[in-house]
């Protein structure tokens, strides 16, 4: 178990808390909406990369000083429901992605396929999750110019992450495929596919499936 994390004020009734990577981050997120119901009246709990915001505090000081004694694990409980994604792996940083890792554009797809994710946090557009689970080493830097437009379904990593994007937007990250899975729908419930702690499987099907 690592310290405990550092508790901050933030605004008139919430608390940011800071921790040193974003495995302690989901574990910390997985603890707080495991326990609750034994907490003080919070609002919302919002987990970004390293911090997680608590609002609407109804006693910040008591909630302080318990997050305060806390030991947040190295790394979250794999408890979160799975959500599989079906992926056509033929996009258009592919090759660029395997180049930079050595490999052919085969294995490149199994590498990325190999791992189960974790949703770590939300932003970006609505929908939009930043997964973790990619292995140490095969980090990829965005692109040096964005793209204007990216295809709403594409499949991208940027840094340690991967993401799907849920709409087309512009976006800087690699792209690698494409999913027909809808990850914000209004007319579901929740409209957020992919949430903080859900766990996500890429599934590969054929390019010409």
């Amino acid at each position: 178990m690592a310290d405990g994390p550092i508790v901050r004020r933030v605004g008139e009734d919430a608390l940011l808390v800071e921790l040193d990577s974003a495995e302690r981050v989901a574990a910390l997120y997985t603890l707080l909406t495991a326990r609750r119901a034994e907490l003080p009246a919070i609002t919302e709990i919002v987990p970004a990369a390293r911090t997680v915001l608590l609002d609407g505090v109804a006693d910040r000081r008591a909630l302080a000083r318990l997050l305060a004694g806390w030991a947040v694990p190295e790394h979250p409980p794999a408890e979160g429901p799975l959500v599989e994604i079906p992926t056509r792996y033929d996009g258009a940083d592919l090759a660029e992605v395997a180049a930079r890792w050595g490999v052919s554009a085969e294995a490149a797809v199994r590498i990325h396929s190999a791992p189960e994710y974790r949703v770590a946090f939300c932003g970006f557009a609505p929908g939009f999750g930043y997964l973790t689970g990619l292995p140490a080493g095969y980090e990829v830097p965005r692109r040096a110019t964005p793209r204007s437009s990216v295809p709403a379904g594409s499949v991208a990593l940027a840094g340690p992450y991967t993401g799907v994007y849920p709409r087309s937007s512009p976006g800087g990250w690699q792209l690698l495929g494409r999913t027909a899975a809808a990850l914000w729908d209004l007319g579901r419930e929740p409209a957020a596919l992919l949430a903080p702690g859900v766990r996500v499987r890429f599934t590969p099907v054929a390019r010409h499936g």
